[in-house]
């Protein structure tokens, strides 16, 4: 059998593209006097584009989602005997697939009990919210409707996952929005907004309970926070910030709900990002790196306290009335399974750990020799490098020379990220999600790629 890509007309294929496909995050007007890139093979860590050009994937296909890496067999035929299988069925029934994931899942999550299955993480998060808002209908009198956002933080694309956005150039043109979504202050230490900055996690978190008692703690009904800020900056919490917001939200009956859409499944070196700071979340969401792009699926995870509130009253508007059609396809949970098997097998939350390290260790190198890089940070293997015109002032870099520098890594075969036309002024980190199963070489190649960008385009 022919593999995919074989025998297919590469220029007559770009024409196609040209003419039908409306592409993420692109303005087409460009692609009127350049080819669009086509991404035809992928295999572990490299990627393969129509012209044949290879490159080093450093954010695991473009929006940290590959954790395990390209071309895994076993994750491809686990998707394909289950449709062979059994493809779909709504999910008011369950699937064999859907229960093993779930019972896996809820394995590595301690005090967390339910999984509820969907397509996306904005969908996910969606999930999220709609729970706090029928938990309000029907034990609060709508009162305790109103859900807490976080500055810097992105939970989806959809209206409402938008109406829960801090990050303003991506919620541009896309509004009225969501009524009952309040905005706290975001937690970048570089970033303090305080004179002192003593303290500054848990002063930081505390603007948090400011902004409850301020809206009254009657209406609010969740939190809902990265556990490291991705999009934003990749911005880390600060000491005692995770502490403070878990007591906060015990205190007011505020559910907090985390969004490992980025962080979960391994990609800081533990299963999920809030486990490295000893929170117990309410409502966790995911997708990305669940099934590592091999197959759509997003979960919305619930303590068992949070699933009983659907089933202890008579009324018959009780149960969550949700549905989410792709919910119950299995290729989801049987690529998810597969993915977790293979973190297992290959050690690669270790591998993670170790080489998110070495990673730091070489970016700080950079930071040591090139003034316009401000702060490094990160988690895992999951890292920024914030750009600044100065370091004393910590004014940010301009965003034309983020995108000059990342395109200059593409010229050398290896791509990477940035924070894109999301934060007005603030759009200066360079980001770093590879595969969990990179080694040092494959770093060092990034690395090198960088330093060569930074020598030609940054005035030090």
């Amino acid at each position: 059998m022919n593999k995919p890509t074989e025998d297919v007309n590469m220029a007559e294929l770009v024409e196609m593209d040209r003419a039908h496909i409306w592409h993420h995050l692109t303005q087409h007007k460009a692609l009127e006097t350049k080819d669009p890139m086509v991404i035809v093979k992928g295999n572990g860590m490299r990627i393969q584009d129509q012209h044949g050009k290879e490159y080093l994937d450093a954010v695991s296909g473009a929006v940290w989602t590959v954790n395990v890496g390209y071309g895994r067999e076993s994750i491809a035929n686990a998707v394909r005997d289950q449709l062979v299988e059994m493809c779909y069925f709504a999910g008011s029934a369950g699937n064999v697939p859907g229960i093993k994931y779930a019972e896996k899942l809820i394995s590595k999550m301690p005090g967390m009990s339910r999984v509820y299955y969907s397509n996306s993480g904005s969908e996910a998060n969606e999930k999220g919210y709609k729970i706090v808002r029928q938990i309000a209908a029907m034990k609060h009198d709508g009162k305790k409707h109103k859900i807490l956002y976080r500055d810097r933080d992105y939970h989806g694309t959809t209206i409402t996952a938008l109406s829960s956005c801090g990050q303003n150039e991506r919620k541009d043109q896309y509004g009225p929005f969501t009524p009952g979504f309040v905005e706290v202050p975001h937690c970048c230490e570089y970033r303090s907004q305080f004179p002192d900055s003593s303290d500054y996690g848990v002063k930081i978190a505390r603007e948090i309970e400011t902004i409850i008692q301020r809206e009254d703690p009657d209406t609010v009904g969740s939190i809902v926070l990265e556990p490291v800020t991705a999009g934003g900056g990749v911005i880390t919490p600060p000491e005692g910030y995770w502490e403070t917001v878990q007591e906060i939200c015990t205190k007011y009956g505020v559910l907090l709900h985390i969004d490992e859409v980025v962080c979960g499944l391994g990609r800081t070196g533990k299963w999920f990002g809030y486990q490295h700071y000893g929170i117990k979340p309410d409502i966790v969401t995911m997708a990305k790196g669940v099934a590592s792009g091999y197959a759509a699926i997003a979960c919305t995870v619930t303590t068992e306290d949070v699933f009983n509130q659907f089933k202890d009253s008579d009324d018959t508007m009780s149960y969550f009335r949700d549905i989410s059609t792709f919910g119950g396809c299995a290729a989801g949970p049987a690529a998810a399974l597969e993915t977790m098997r293979i973190i297992e097998d290959e050690n690669l939350l270790e591998n993670t750990t170790r080489m998110g390290e070495y990673l730091m260790e070489k970016m700080r190198g950079l930071q040591n020799k090139y003034k316009v890089i401000g702060d490094v940070r990160g988690k895992g293997l999951f890292c920024g490098m914030e750009l600044v015109k100065d370091r004393q002032t910590k004014e940010p870099a301009d965003e034309q020379l983020l995108m000059a520098i990342s395109g200059d890594c593409m010229e050398q075969g290896v791509v990477i990220g940035r924070t894109n036309r999301s934060l007005t002024g603030f759009n200066n980190t360079i980001c770093l999600s590879p595969a969990l199963i990179c080694n040092e070489s494959d770093i060092d190649e990034v690395i090198t790629a960088i330093d060569n960008a930074l020598g030609r385009h940054a005035v030090n």
